[in-house]
């Protein structure tokens, strides 16, 4: 198999049990947490976040393998499997595709850390991708992934910690 080959069905394999990998990490810390079985979807898992009120909110989120940059790009297939389809077009997240872009960025070994990009910054910044530098705050930032679909929460973080200046969103 060329080398070409083999790194790309790598590649579907890793994003593949990156997926299962954030499922598991997020359920245990919010318990309800699946994985979506639905093949158009624009988004790979449902997080139930339980309020404290009891109520629940039901958060979209959409799994990226990032090494040294996370890409908010979807709609295309990459690796040997791709098949090219008319009426198949390139989307980047937003808030009508998920509520939020998980990164998950492998350490070494087992270790792997979370990044959490709100689809509100994501269309704020108005690119199809990030450094993983920019965003050292959003790492294992629970807060961010919880409030995630507040604006005002998400665009005064993002601007606090210096990720947008505020005439980006004004």
């Amino acid at each position: 198999m060329p080398d070409d080959e083999q790194r790309g069905r790598q590649a579907a394999v890793d994003g593949f049990a990156h997926e299962h990998i954030v499922v598991g990490l997020l359920m245990k810390r919010y318990l309800n947490v699946s994985l979506v079985d639905l093949p158009l979807s624009t988004y790979d898992i449902i997080i139930v976040n339980k309020r404290k009120d009891d109520s629940e909110d039901i958060i979209r989120a959409q799994v990226k393998t990032a090494k040294t940059s996370v890409s908010f790009v979807g709609g295309t297939r990459g690796g040997v499997d791709r098949e090219y389809k008319s009426g198949v077009k390139e989307y980047r997240q937003s808030t009508a595709t998920s509520d939020v872009v998980i990164a998950i960025h492998p350490v070494g070994g087992d270790q792997f850390d979370l990044y959490f990009i709100p689809t509100i910054l994501i269309e704020v910044i108005d690119q199809k991708s990030i450094s993983l530098n920019k965003i050292k705050v959003l790492k294992n930032n629970f807060e961010m992934l919880e409030n995630c679909k507040n604006p005002d929460f998400v665009l005064s973080k993002s601007e606090e910690f210096g990720i947008i200046h505020k005439k980006l969103f004004e």
